[in-house]
């Protein structure tokens, strides 16, 4: 029940290792995302509010009889809110224990890399509790495009909140 595209290859692969990242889009940036972390891609469903919790959790919403805690990123990320539109989409994953999902603006393509095309973050946002979850960046079709790694962006006391919302 995915809407991803077909998986391009990038031309300039050395190592034998291949690592496929999701891309999608936040205010006119793009991300990548492991693909294996990923269970689904769906359309934005009504998401119910839960009160007392953190203002990046949207809510909940029950994906087939699971109740599934919603983050949105851009709030996670302190971005201006914008509306929900017919290119957004929320990303299904395992976060810790639980299944999580994460509001994004559009999910744009599968993209195929080596480790070694994955560089560092800037010095400006490593050490950063904020920025904890970005593992790199790298230069796909002449733009940027940042490395997240979901599990590291929540600490336990947040992992224990969306467990909580089960």
């Amino acid at each position: 029940m995915s809407n991803l595209p077909a998986v391009r290859v990038k031309e300039s692969q050395t190592s034998h290792e291949i690592i496929q990242l999701v891309s999608f889009e936040l205010a006119s940036e793009e991300y990548g995302i492991d693909v294996l972390m990923v269970r689904e891609i769906i359309r934005i469903p009504g998401i119910t509010k839960m009160p007392n919790t953190p203002n990046y959790v949207e809510g909940i919403i029950n994906l087939r009889g699971t109740v599934v805690p919603i983050v949105s990123l851009r709030r996670r990320f302190g971005l201006a809110e914008q509306a929900v539109d017919r290119q957004s989409r929320i990303l299904v994953m395992e976060v810790g224990d639980s299944l999580t999902g994460f509001v994004v603006d559009a999910v744009a393509e599968v993209i195929r890399i080596t480790p070694t095309d994955i560089q560092p973050s800037p010095p400006i946002v490593q050490g950063n509790a904020a920025q904890e979850g970005i593992t790199g960046v790298i230069n796909h079709d002449n733009r940027l495009l940042v490395v997240l790694d979901l599990n590291r962006m929540f600490n336990d006391e947040e992992k224990a909140v969306f467990k909580s919302l089960e």
